[in-house]
């Protein structure tokens, strides 16, 4: 495809510099990569920019760049205000526009993403829509499982996909919107036939610095979908929304709403509760996945899906058909007189709302194992350790993925939360030894959820994933006890 072609339909200015009918054969934003004919993005980033790789990207076979200050080079540019803004709309094009031959459903929000997605493609594929998913435990393309990178990739890859679930026949496509997407335009030019937020909490402020920002930066879905549904029991996102005139569909169960629950009712083999729509239909849900933070993402799905044009019926039989969601409150088979509950729960909110679950089913004693990521919001770490403290009857601190920390450098920060709460714990540094204790010290009765790593498979240690499946380990673990 052509350079002139590639920026035809972009919604902002461009310069070209050199050839307009140079063909471009494929995009890349990485310089280390071979592209012959490659389009180049020069995109600056936090701590390095790309426009001083350019060199090395010529010399990889590029044959364009797209940069924000002209550079002195042989290559055609493309000059923008923003690099990565463009790369969404260029990719866009050179892919031929995927995105407006699918329905696209999106969710944000801090927690609920994954299951709210889980919950929505169910019911569409119960009523006999081919459906594709994004997010962050997999892609999927109909029945084909792919393992997932960021919670939304970055242009090239997502526009990439899009155009694969276009030609495998997938109708609807959900995924999963992260705050940083939305901040660093990964999605830029993409309409949504409808889109949900879930919630907002406390997470990834080592990237926004504030609250305000986190949320402001979420609120941009808002002007991307054509109509929008939220948790109006999260009185901050809905009065940043009626902050800005937004409209929305209200989902909940404390605040008046047009898709709510009633006669929510815990039970062994997950929750019951009545879904109504405003002034119509009504049915009894029988959820197989535990927790009121269950509900809340049973209400963002039926929404969903009945924005999309889904019956009442579709929408109960694909919430009662899903069994579970990778990582997210599963229950391990363990085979053993205590229960093993694996969940991704990695910041204070979301760890609150899995123990506070846990505990309502739980006759023994709740025993939380739990850390905190390195490079993130250090400000959370104390906080959890005090909410692991606060809600389960022992705790055994450990690392997550420290990433390039010193793992007792978190953990002391998590002690520190903890300690003036309860002394009912434990720190191991290593996690697998840690999973060890926990397994081993476990009663009949007792419920033990490992927290924070979820459908992950790795541990990141000093900047090297090394493999880490949970599910594996405690297999191992308990073979060998």
């Amino acid at each position: 495809m052509r350079i002139i072609d590639l920026v035809r339909d972009l919604p902002f200015a461009c310069e070209i510099y050199g050839n307009p009918e140079t063909e471009i054969n494929e995009l890349t934003a990485d310089s280390r990569t071979k592209s012959a004919g490659g389009l180049f993005f020069c995109v600056p980033g936090l701590h390095t920019d790309a426009h001083d790789f350019a060199p090395a990207a010529v010399s990889n076979g590029a044959v364009a760049l797209v940069v924000e200050r002209r550079l002195d080079t042989e290559a055609a540019q493309i000059k923008v205000d923003s690099v990565r803004r463009a790369m969404s709309h260029i990719a866009a094009a050179f892919y031929g526009f995927p995105a407006r031959k699918l329905k696209m459903i999106g969710i944000t929000g801090t927690k609920g993403k994954t299951t709210t997605s889980f919950m929505l493609r169910s019911i569409l594929q119960e009523a006999g829509h081919p459906t594709g998913l994004i997010g962050t435990v997999c892609t999927m393309i109909g029945d084909k499982e792919y393992e997932a990178g960021k919670t939304t990739p970055d242009p090239i890859e997502f526009q990439r996909i899009l155009l694969e679930m276009v030609r495998a026949g997938m109708e609807y496509v959900i995924m999963e919107v992260s705050a940083h997407a939305l901040d660093m335009y990964r999605i830029d030019g993409v309409r949504f036939l409808t889109a949900g937020f879930t919630n907002l909490s406390q997470d990834h402020l080592d990237y926004f610095g504030t609250m305000e920002k986190y949320l402001a930066a979420k609120l941009k879905i808002a002007a991307m979908t054509d109509s929008l549904v939220v948790n109006v029991d999260d009185l901050t996102v809905v009065k940043g929304l009626k902050d800005m005139g937004a409209l929305f569909t209200r989902a909940g169960i404390r605040e008046p709403a047009d898709v709510y629950a009633n006669q929510v009712e815990m039970t062994k083999a997950g929750v019951d509760f009545l879904l109504s729509f405003h002034k119509r239909a009504t049915e009894t849900v029988h959820l197989r996945l535990s927790g009121i933070f269950n509900v809340y993402n049973a209400l963002m799905a039926a929404a969903l899906a009945d924005k999309a044009g889904m019956s009442m019926g579709s929408i109960k039989k694909g919430l009662e058909a899903l069994k579970n969601v990778p990582g997210r409150v599963e229950l391990l088979d363990t085979n053993t007189p205590y229960r093993v509950i694996l969940d991704y729960a990695h910041s204070p909110d979301a760890l609150e709302n899995v123990l506070k679950s846990l505990r309502e089913s739980t006759r023994g004693k709740l025993i939380a194992l739990f850390g905190c990521g390195g490079g993130r919001d250090a400000l959370k770490r104390p906080i959890m350790g005090a909410i692991g403290g606060k809600y389960a009857d022992f705790c055994i601190i450990t690392s997550d993925n420290p990433r390039g920390e010193e793992p007792m450098d978190i953990i002391d920060a998590i002690e520190a939360g903890i300690k003036p709460v309860t002394d009912q714990y434990i720190v191991i540094e290593n996690r697998r030894e840690a999973i060890r204790y926990a397994l081993e010290n476990a009663l009949e009765g007792d419920t033990v959820v490992l927290a924070g790593k979820g459908h992950e498979t790795y541990q990141e240690i000093k900047g090297v994933k090394h493999p880490f499946d949970e599910k594996e380990i405690v297999t191992e673990l308990l073979n060998e006890m």
